[in-house]
């Protein structure tokens, strides 16, 4: 089985999982079309993200996938983020992704997120601008299972930072602002500023929807 990486929150819930004690099974074939459509049009500046949204309840142990007659490991980080194969056999083969968490297990979901591949310290307009275009192809690509119930028309990037690296700051145009948490950042704002600079790198860069 070809176990290639494939990698909005658009907090997507992709499950309605069959409950066993502090495990859920989630069929893998839904995860498998939202891979397709990334695949298919090969986007170059952002990709599909599947992670588990950690709280008290949500807490991953272990975690594999199961066909009738394989198991495979499931590959995540310490964020949760599900890093999850793109493999038209184990659609046919009905897989299962199985999480095991700690807490109420019925209390927990599965988000799909859009987002850039990579984030960078330092932007230009110009590649703002081309990761934004590039987020609302994929987006209107994903029409259908689930996101015709949570599609907007993108607003502008979001740019988010782990807990610890906060404050940041940024520099827009010369002009220096520290952010306590997110930054978000308008269609309108992206089209009239030049540059933008980070004192730290965003850890990840999704759209931003009013």
């Amino acid at each position: 089985m070809n176990l290639k990486k494939s990698s909005i929150i658009f907090a997507a819930m992709l499950i309605s999982p069959s409950v066993i004690a502090d495990s859920v099974s989630i069929p893998y074939a839904g995860f498998y079309e939202r891979l397709k459509q990334v695949n298919k049009h090969n986007y170059q500046l952002v990709e599909v993200a599947f992670s588990v949204p950690k709280n008290k309840n949500c807490e991953m142990i272990s975690g594999n996938i199961t066909t009738e007659k394989n198991e495979y490991p499931l590959t995540y980080d310490k964020d949760q983020r599900l890093y999850l194969p793109y493999d038209a056999q184990l659609k046919s083969d009905r897989g299962l992704l199985n999480i095991e968490v700690t807490g109420d297990s019925s209390l927990c979901g599965v988000a799909m997120q859009v987002r850039a591949k990579s984030t960078q310290i330092k932007y230009s307009k110009e590649e703002l601008i081309d990761v934004k275009n590039d987020m609302d192809a994929l987006l209107d690509g994903q029409q259908g299972f689930p996101m015709k119930y949570f599609r907007k028309p993108i607003s502008g990037l979001t740019f988010s930072f782990s807990g610890s690296e906060l404050p940041v700051a940024v520099t827009i145009d010369g002009n220096k602002q520290v952010i306590q948490e997110q930054l978000q950042l308008t269609s309108e704002q992206l089209d009239n500023l030049q540059t933008i600079i980070f004192d730290v790198k965003p850890s990840i860069v999704s759209p931003y929807v009013m």
